[in-house]
């Protein structure tokens, strides 16, 4: 199915894409107040837009001809017959993807008459993917004004061609600010689209607090920065609203600036802050600059400055609308990172105080780590825990509540407290612990599912001989680590994981493995071994690999180094409980 949206029409379901502009504010603008006939098809050759002047020029309404292919509908040889699909320049053109144009050409009106037309074609792109063409129609009265109406049509056209690249720009670096909330991360795919298809370099300042600026990204050709580290980090304070400084003014809530710098400027700079930005302007060579805030009204998070270098390609007018336009954008990214930041950081903190401190037993040793999500993930409910049981033995729990937000954190917490409680006492099968576990989990938990591994650790803690009962509720297996140099998984003792509520329909099973003297045990949550791309037992393997090689670092190190060696690219948490064992 495809669904009509202002401006065309989306694709989906596998049909072919009809082409829906990025930015019909602009679009009514600067296009549908042009006195040539503009239509916009789509990379079928379907009729997307058009502008009031085509309705006049083709005699047709913009609903009666929306939707319709171009050709078929008007495009006529200079006698007004058909011509061949395979003969037509504008269809090859567009399945090229290039540019096109034709002179002698008719065109067929709503009322039936033919008239005289020259065309002009330009490929519309989004990553270099073709979207389809706008093409600019000029009735040909005569041959009298076909020189003058040619060169009309190329300023026409070139000044097309701007316009289709900005809009393609804005709708470019709006699908890269949407795709993030790692500031850091969108500001430098904002620069990598910004230099060089719009400026020769690029900076952006964020307001930190009410009086500090920090230059967070400088850049300029092929990724260079300026060469002066002077120009990155902290400002100098915007002081002085009545600043003549374009960066001033803008920081302290001015709107878009353009600037001429062709000439020598002898004025000397009013403030710490214009002084460093002019020597920065100065040291790039600007001869033209965009300045604008980035937000809107009071809400203005920074600036962002664009330099052109090339005295014959001086900003205009829609150059700074689109610089503004890119400005808003930004400052909503900025925005939402900030805030998606404090909520993080509250989540973070919030999970991290739920995770308890390790007991001390004997001789064995204890450590655990947590790592929470990517950015752009929400916090989630991966926990580990470890307790001396009322007999005296440990007991050791790792375990992931199914979701990716504060509920799932929540829930992770109610589990840990209410498994605290059923295992304290209960000296039989570690299964059984879990069957209660799951039989009370939907009554007085808001979990609906849940894995985890149980496990106590029986024997004297400081010589052995030690035993590990087990029982685990859909998790992956625990790793065992001998101080000889061989690793298994611990695969026995597996079940179905918490919320399905077996009731007495049957029990999780438990297992035993007697552990050797220094030995280390790892229990671990899914985020360490999935990764995009890579299937579990490839996880599997990584993971006995890389614990191997750092099986004779001390535990903490361990713990710390296992996951950075991992590959990136995971969108979950990570938890880890480690226990080691003492030589005999």
């Amino acid at each position: 199915m495809a669904r009509e949206g202002k401006g065309g029409v989306e694709p989906d379901g596998g049909r072919e894409p009809r082409l829906s502009p990025a930015e019909p504010g602009l679009w009514q603008r600067v296009v549908e107040q042009l006195g040539t006939a503009v239509v916009v098809i789509d990379p079928a050759g379907r009729i997307a837009a058009v502008n009031p002047a085509a309705e006049r020029l083709l005699g047709r309404t913009a609903a009666a001809m929306h939707g319709q292919d171009l050709h078929d509908l008007c495009h006529r040889d200079p006698g007004g017959a058909r011509i061949p699909r395979e003969h037509c320049p504008l269809l090859r053109a567009l399945a090229e993807g290039r540019s096109a144009c034709g002179d002698d050409d008719s065109c067929l009106r709503g009322d039936g008459r033919q008239i005289p037309v020259s065309w002009s074609a330009t490929p519309l792109t989004r990553d270099g993917v073709p979207q389809g063409m706008a093409v600019l129609i000029s009735g040909t009265a005569d041959d009298r004004g076909a020189h003058r109406e040619r060169a009309e049509r190329a300023a026409r056209t070139t000044a097309l061609e701007g316009l289709a690249e900005r809009l393609t720009l804005v709708a470019d670096i709006t699908e890269v600010l949407g795709q993030t909330l790692e500031l850091d991360e969108a500001l430098a795919r904002l620069s990598r689209l910004l230099v060089p298809r719009f400026a020769d370099w690029a900076a952006v300042d964020l307001r930190i607090g009410s009086r500090q600026v920090h230059r967070v990204a400088v850049t300029g050709p092929e990724g260079r920065d300026a060469g002066q580290e002077d120009w990155h980090g902290h400002l100098p304070a915007p002081a002085g609203e009545a600043a003549r400084s374009a960066l001033v003014q803008v920081l302290n809530g001015g709107g878009p600036v353009v600037q001429d710098r062709a000439g020598p400027d002898d004025t000397p700079p009013d403030s710490p802050l214009a002084a460093v930005h002019d020597a920065f302007l100065e040291a790039t060579g600007a001869v033209s600059v965009i300045t604008v805030p980035l937000g809107t009204g009071r809400q203005v998070s920074g600036a962002l400055t664009l330099v052109r270098t090339d005295p014959d390609r001086p900003f205009g007018t829609g150059d700074l609308e689109v610089a503004s336009d890119i400005g808003r954008r930004v400052g909503l990214v900025v925005d939402n990172a900030r805030r998606y930041g404090r909520q993080r950081e509250v989540a973070e903190a919030m999970q991290r105080n739920l995770l308890p401190p390790l007991p001390e037993h004997g001789r064995v040793r204890l450590a655990a780590g947590y790592q929470p999500a990517p950015a752009g993930s929400q916090v989630g409910g991966d926990w580990y825990d470890a307790f001396t049981l009322r007999d005296g033995t440990l007991a050791l729990v790792i375990g992931d509540v199914v979701g990716h937000d504060l509920t799932a954190a929540a829930g992770m917490a109610q589990l840990h407290g209410i498994l605290r409680s059923l295992a304290w006492d209960h000296t039989g099968p570690t299964g059984a612990v879990v069957d209660r576990l799951d039989d009370a989990m939907h009554a007085i938990t808001t979990v609906s599912m849940a894995t985890l591994v149980l496990a106590r650790l029986e024997g004297p803690p400081d010589t052995g001989p030690w035993t590990l009962h087990w029982t685990s509720a859909g998790h992956p297996p625990p790793l065992l680590l001998t101080a000889d140099g061989t690793a298994q998984y611990l695969e026995a003792g597996q079940g179905l994981l918490l919320g399905t509520r077996l009731g007495a329909r049957g029990r999780r099973p438990s297992a035993a493995h007697a552990l050797p003297p220094g030995s280390t045990l790892l229990l671990y949550t899914d985020g360490l071994i999935e990764s995009p791309g890579s299937d579990l037992d490839t996880g599997l393997g990584r993971l006995r690999r890389h614990a191997l090689a750092l099986a004779h670092e001390p535990l903490d190190i361990l713990c710390d180094r296992l996951p950075a060696r991992m590959p990136p690219g995971s969108t979950d948490d990570i938890a880890l409980l480690a226990l080691r064992l003492p030589e005999t």
